[in-house]
């Protein structure tokens, strides 16, 4: 029986009709493979999707990350606040700033950052928050910027997982200064091959960003030390051409994980497995479908026996990561984030995944835990 994968890129890549391969070939006859018009048109195009006076394409979500909050202001001495439950390059992106990272745990029902943790993981040397958009669901971004604009922090947007989700119609990467996105071929607008993008909240920072991306200088004259990061012409064609599929595998998703949740329900796993009930304050985009699990690690195991690419995110809180026990960090400080460590498991989920496949993964979870109840 053929495996289910956690994400299926041939299948997203049969459904595009050649569309990738003919931008593409635009660029091998320009010849023009670093920035350029490529990387400009990709800017315009997600600057307007996603509500923002501009956009700096970079070489990677992690660099996007990072130089924004060099942008920002922020360095050594300095302190950010962030979730405790996220990929790692959030928490290291503050770090390579030379800034101390200043943990908050997520809200009791959800994945993402609690705002009444802010104050508490505050001190004289908070220069910013770092709020994360995780698995496609947007922060109660409203409060968190509230409180940064009350004591003049800067509000630095991971939109890594969440592209094109929504509060009260305003996009998320449109709240705070700066925006974050990942193109990471399995992101739900992925490359093929690294890259990232800063959105920007005025013309000056994305000036400031254009400059940073290449080592802080422009015509030979370095007012500030960046890096070399930028957005490869050919990686901004394959996204460009993308970007019209967005907005309908968006939808493809949500449909799925709803489809998800009524089987799981069918199956009477409910006791068990938990899904996230739907958002009913704003627009997901459904980044991974995860859920909690009794017996989490017994399960993932007996699903890729099963050929069913499940996947664990994240095993480990960032407080309790080795590079980061300078920082005092122990079991128990954050407790939701370390539940959440604990249970959650992601299941096979991409526009193209088609009921049969969930009939198999939902029945795969039945079996095993049929199979633990005797």
């Amino acid at each position: 029986m053929e495996s289910i994968p956690l994400v299926d890129l041939r299948a997203q890549h049969a459904s595009l009709g050649g569309v990738v391969e003919a931008a593409i070939e635009r660029v091998i006859h320009e010849q023009r493979f670093i920035l350029g018009e490529e990387v400009s048109r990709l800017e315009e195009g997600l600057a307007a999707r996603c509500g923002v006076p501009a956009a700096v394409g970079v070489a990677s979500g992690s660099d996007a990350l990072y130089l924004a909050l060099v942008a920002a202001g922020v360095g050594p001495s300095d302190e950010v606040i962030t979730t405790s439950f996220s990929y790692f390059a959030t928490a290291g992106a503050i770090a390579r700033t030379g800034a101390v990272p200043r943990f908050v745990d997520l809200e009791a029902d959800g994945y993402n950052l609690d705002p009444e943790g802010i104050l508490r993981a505050a001190s004289p040397r908070t220069r910013a928050v770092l709020p994360v958009h995780l698995f496609g669901r947007m922060a109660r971004i409203e409060p968190v910027v509230a409180l940064a604009r009350a004591r003049g922090w800067a509000v630095i947007e991971d939109v890594a997982q969440a592209i094109a989700a929504s509060r009260g119609g305003k996009q998320a990467g449109s709240f705070g200064e700066h925006g974050c996105l990942s193109f990471h071929p399995s992101k739900n607008l992925g490359a093929w091959g690294d890259g990232g993008m800063v959105l920007c909240a005025s013309e000056e920072s994305a000036a400031a960003l254009r400059r940073l991306r290449v080592h802080g200088g422009v015509d030979g004259v370095h007012d500030r030390i960046g890096i070399n990061s930028r957005l490869d012409a050919l990686q901004a064609a394959v996204l460009h051409a993308k970007l019209p599929s967005l907005e309908g595998w968006s939808e493809a998703r949500r449909a799925r994980a709803a489809s998800y949740r009524a089987r799981l329900t069918a199956a009477r796993l409910d006791e068990v497995v938990r899904a996230q009930a739907p958002d009913t304050e704003g627009v997901e985009v459904v980044h991974h479908f995860v859920v909690r699990c009794r017996e989490r690690d017994g399960l993932l195991h007996h699903l890729a026996a099963r050929g069913i690419g499940a996947a664990v995110y994240y095993p480990r809180p960032l407080h309790l990561q080795p590079c980061f026990a300078h920082l005092g960090g122990k079991p128990g400080d954050y407790p939701n984030a370390e539940q959440a460590a604990r249970e959650v498991l992601s299941l096979p989920l991409y526009p193209e995944l088609t009921e049969a496949q969930q009939d198999r993964v939902v029945d795969a979870m039945a079996e095993f835990y049929r199979s633990t109840a005797r």
